[in-house]
């Protein structure tokens, strides 16, 4: 079931938990028939056997027999101790998945840091009648949102949005699932205006979107919708739209399952030779069977690949197969030369994928031999092409050779092979920003073929994916400049704009909190991952797929959990200044005006008129004088308003990061002059703080001069986060230029880039500690070293909150009985 799946999102964040670094191995079950994983016949003679009578010695069968017949009974239950129950409870959430889900789903809600006007400036320059144009914002929308919940974008512009019909219908719908994917209390409610209704005939094409969606948001952990998406696959009849959706959301959310009854369901629908529907339910088959290397399901799909005459059945065929042999490395080679050995292209198409899914993240020379003899060889361009992609997948945990590997490729005449060597760089080399790989890609960026310019853009954002250099001059500077420019370029190709609208996306991917790794910190492979980027590289045919990237996204992020799995309240320091890893600047529409000076003409006048001017002259400077005074005294007053309009201003965010758990309750009242006010004796205590206008001193709150200094002297000693007094410093009237702060405190959760791993460190006097020493990022499990403190946790986002009041809403109580008056 679930329980090999504790490191699909966050690698080997729980690995003190499992005691070893070894990557977690799935548990098989022998079946009882013959065939794959059966047990043999002296594996079932060696089985351990119930003990007969006959074969006790005697005095045991005297005892037995003698033994009183209370001794029989069952022994008493065990009583569970309540920390044991809870420590169970919480290893059991940890093992299914559901902790790394809801902390994935958390993080991204916070620190969600989208700039919804780079959509909105894409949406104005494309062409308003291109429909690809239109359907790559969507799917863009969806990856820059990602896991955040946030789908505003779509609600202010359902105009522009219903232009989508039949297969941008589709893909428009499905989106929702990216954007909320680990939503899963609320996934049956948020798609429910869209998935199918007993009595209710919508749109095929958003009911098959929805349901591919219901199991992009379930993603690898389908069994609680497994009985709906069943259901929903029988009662589809022949309408292959939502056979499509369906299949597809199979597939997604039960992918590894080897669920017998879903996979001959799927099959059903397979041999009904529909070619639309036919090639999800292929693609579900090898996701269900994903790395199972069955050989009933590869002689199945392969024997039906021989009698189908639908390419599109094929190709889904020849993919489903490579999926079966998922992490088998050697075991794959003879299947991989039987399908090299096939007429058909597709299926040798087919045979590179399955290079890549079983040799994925290991380096083997073998592997890498037959990719580039096939990618020099082969008659079919698609084959080249997935030949050198498969390149990148082996080179995955080692992508500072891919560039080196593939460089001769990336010069190649054949533009397919061109095309695979810049995916091949973007998928080894994902959130690198590796020089050389950035180097080999910038070439293809002004490739006479669109396609060619395509695969460079989108390889380049991969690359570029959590790159903190944001000078004017940098390399992320000048690709997103690349990006805008081909986007509003009236004469550029339409895939080169598709590619370029869908590469923003995926630079700006999860609220800019994610980025693509295809292998955990420690080098295991993380199976969603690699399959999602295989079958997301398979969108050159069916843009759909495009979506299957998510799965790839890992949050970058250090997250501290209690022993509880609750976060509290807790920081530490980063050593480098917070522009050094900071957010990209948030772009503007407001246009730089150039204010023009104009010479002013003197003229010459006659001695009387000076002499006249020179008495108005004296006049005017009295009355300027008597002006000024009052002019200073008004200024005064509105510097003083302005003071107090400030000071308020910062005491309410004050507040308002104290809701959100960025401010501990002690450290807010502080600040706020809460405890002053609370308490009878305090303001004398708080005297030197507090302000001496009768305004302010009514209120009793501190003045503004005093709240900046406390501000300051709280982050020094690490009490608020470097982002926090941000927030209220930028409140200041007429701010002058501050020097920026030599180190930055981040608060639990925070975003962790992997080149600032080694940056942070814990502040001095911090009340927990990470329970494996150095850890500083990912999912770090504290000590706390001050257990008989009050703990202060975090509260759930907003946008959570409401949900999960909305689902554990209870019915109210019934009223108490009552006498009617006669």
């Amino acid at each position: 079931g679930d329980a090999g799946r504790c490191g699909e999102m966050w690698g080997d964040d729980f690995l003190l938990l499992r005691g070893t670094p070894s990557p977690p191995r799935r548990l098989r079950l022998y079946r009882s028939s013959g065939g794959l994983g059966s047990a043999s016949a002296s594996q079932a003679r060696n089985a351990p056997q119930e003990l007969q009578p006959r074969d006790m010695p005697q005095q045991l069968r005297a005892a037995a027999a003698a033994r009183p017949a209370a001794a029989a009974a069952p022994p008493p239950a065990e009583v569970v101790e309540p920390a044991a129950s809870k420590a169970h409870a919480n290893l059991q959430l940890i093992l299914s998945g559901e902790a790394s889900i809801g902390l994935s789903l958390e993080f991204l809600v916070r620190s969600n840091k989208t700039d919804t006007l780079i959509l909105t400036g894409m949406k104005k320059a494309a062409d308003q009648r291109n429909s690809l144009c239109h359907s790559a914002i969507v799917l863009a929308h969806s990856l820059m949102n990602a896991g955040t919940t946030a789908d505003s974008f779509l609600r202010d512009n359902l105009e522009w949005l219903s232009r989508a019909t039949n297969w941008a219908k589709f893909s428009a719908t499905a989106t929702l699932g990216v954007i909320h994917r680990g939503h899963v209390k609320q996934a049956l409610s948020l798609l429910a205006p869209y998935l199918p209704q007993a009595g209710m005939s919508a749109s095929p094409y958003s009911e098959g979107g929805a349901l591919f969606a219901l199991g992009i948001i379930h993603a690898n952990h389908g069994h609680s919708i497994r009985a709906y998406l069943l259901d929903a696959l029988r009662s589809a009849g022949t309408n292959e739209v939502v056979q499509h959706g369906c299949a597809l959301g199979i597939g997604i959310s039960m992918m590894g399952s080897e669920d017998e009854d879903l996979y001959e369901e799927l099959k059903g629908v397979l041999f009904n030779d529909s070619a639309v529907a036919g090639e999800a339910a292929a693609l579900a088959m090898g996701l269900l069977m994903l790395g199972s290397a069955s050989p009933k399901a590869i002689e199945e799909m392969l024997g039906y690949a021989h009698d189908t005459a639908h390419e599109k059945i094929i190709r889904g065929l020849a993919i489903g197969i490579a999926l079966c042999m998922y992490g088998r490395e050697e075991e794959a080679d003879p299947l991989v030369t039987t399908l090299l050995h096939e007429q058909d292209p597709i299926l040798r198409y087919g045979a590179m994928y399955t290079i890549a899914f079983a040799f994925a993240a290991t380096g083997s020379n073998a592997a890498l031999r037959k990719c580039l003899h096939v990618a020099v060889s082969d008659v079919s361009d698609d084959v080249r092409r997935a030949a050198v992609i498969a390149i990148g997948f082996v080179l995955a945990n080692t992508p500072a050779q891919c560039p080196r590997v593939v460089k001769l490729l990336a010069e190649s005449y054949n533009p397919h092979v061109r095309y695979g060597s810049a995916f091949a760089v973007g998928i080894s080399c994902a959130g690198s920003g590796s020089k050389e790989a950035l180097e080999l890609l910038t070439p293809m960026l002004s490739d006479p073929v669109d396609y060619v310019r395509q695969g460079a853009l989108l390889a380049s954002s991969m690359v570029l994916m959590q790159s903190a250099d944001h000078k004017a001059d940098s390399k992320l500077s000048k690709h997103r400049e690349d990006l805008r420019k081909v986007v509003g370029d009236k004469h550029e190709d339409t895939m080169t704009k598709f590619g370029a609208i869908v590469a923003t996306g995926l630079l700006d991917a999860g609220g800019r909190n994610v980025t693509i790794g295809l292998t955990s910190r420690t080098g295991n492979k993380i199976m969603p991952a690699i399959v999602g980027m295989g079958i997301f590289s398979h969108f050159w045919f069916w843009h759909p797929l495009l979506l299957f990237v998510s799965l790839a996204f890992t949050p970058t992020a250090a997250i501290g959990l209690n022993a509880d799995l609750r976060m509290p309240q807790w920081r530490f320091k980063s050593g480098a200044p917070p522009s050094a890893f900071a957010y990209p600047p948030p772009t503007s529409n407001e246009k730089k005006e150039v204010a023009s000076t104009v010479a002013t003409a003197s003229l010459s006048t006659t001695a009387k008129a000076a002499k006249i001017d020179k008495a108005k002259k004296a006049e005017a400077e009295a009355a300027e004088k008597a002006k000024a005074a009052e002019r200073a005294e008004e200024e005064r007053v509105a510097k003083e308003k302005a003071d107090l309009a400030a000071r308020d201003a910062m005491l309410a965010k004050l507040t308002e990061l104290h809701k959100r758990g960025s401010l501990s309750g002690v450290l807010h009242a502080s600040l706020t002059g809460v405890a002053a006010k609370s308490e009878g004796g305090g303001a004398a205590d708080a005297g030197d703080a507090m302000d001496t206008s009768a305004d302010a001193g009514a209120a009793g709150k501190p003045s503004l001069e005093a709240l900046v200094g406390e501000v300051r002297e709280a982050h020094a000693r690490g009490d608020i986060s470097t982002a926090a007094v941000a927030a209220v410093l930028k409140l200041q009237p007429d701010k002058a230029d501050e020097a920026e702060f030599d180190f930055e405190v981040l608060e639990n959760p925070s975003r962790v880039l992997r080149s600032q791993e080694r940056f942070c460190s814990l502040l001095p006097a911090s009340r927990y500690e990470p329970v494996a020493k150095g850890r500083t990022s990912g999912v770090i499990m504290l000590k706390d070293t001050a257990p008989d403190a009050e703990e202060e946790l975090l509260p759930l986002p907003a946008a959570l909150a409401a949900a999960s009041e909305g689902a554990e809403e209870e019915e109210p109580a019934p009223p108490e009985p009552f006498e009617l008056p006669a």
